[in-house]
């Protein structure tokens, strides 16, 4: 990320959270994974965007350009059921993502066939561990009010800004530095 988060400087607090927590985001995004960093990163979003965490969504934002999602797919994520930009596979991940981040969990049989229809159960795994992590993080980081980074901040002004995204309670404050 080229610098270190807010969110695991807090979690540093219990250092065997944090290792875990780490552990278990090394295995969803690495090299194992038999889902491409660009859609684990859309699902995350789509995720985080569904469980309505300011912090994860201007993170998803700022990892969307290093793991080279194209800047007009970025800016048209929250218009992925109807944008051209997204295949058909990428619309039942990312739908599936949206539903399954809501209270309570909204997927249905048919959104769960649809993605089986496109993706291996191995895949499906991935997806769903990718909407879980980022369940964790959204839930932790939307509680704690984790103070936004700099990168961050800027990726969302500029792909998630004209979708309503506001800093909040995520603002950096001066006076905890």
């Amino acid at each position: 990320m080229g610098f270190l988060p807010n969110s695991q400087l807090i979690l540093a607090r219990r250092p065997e959270i944090l290792r875990a927590f780490q552990q278990l985001g090394a295995v969803i995004h690495g090299p194992t994974s038999t889902i491409t960093p660009q859609l684990r990163n859309m699902v995350a979003q789509m995720a985080s965007r569904a469980a309505g965490c300011g912090y994860c969504m201007a993170h998803g934002a700022h990892g969307a350009e290093r793991s080279g999602i194209p800047s007009e797919k970025e800016d048209a994520l929250w218009e992925y059921e109807t944008s051209p930009l997204f295949t058909e596979a990428e619309r039942v991940a990312l739908r599936v993502a949206q539903c399954a981040a809501q209270v309570p969990n909204a997927v249905t049989d048919d959104d769960f066939a649809a993605l089986k229809g496109h993706y291996t159960d191995t895949q499906i795994v991935d997806i769903v561990a990718a909407i879980a992590l980022f369940g964790f993080l959204n839930r932790f980081n939307d509680t704690m009010a984790t103070e936004l980074e700099a990168s961050p901040i800027e990726a969302a002004k500029r792909h998630l800004s004209q979708h309503g995204w506001a800093l909040g309670k995520h603002a950096p404050n001066p006076a905890s530095r």
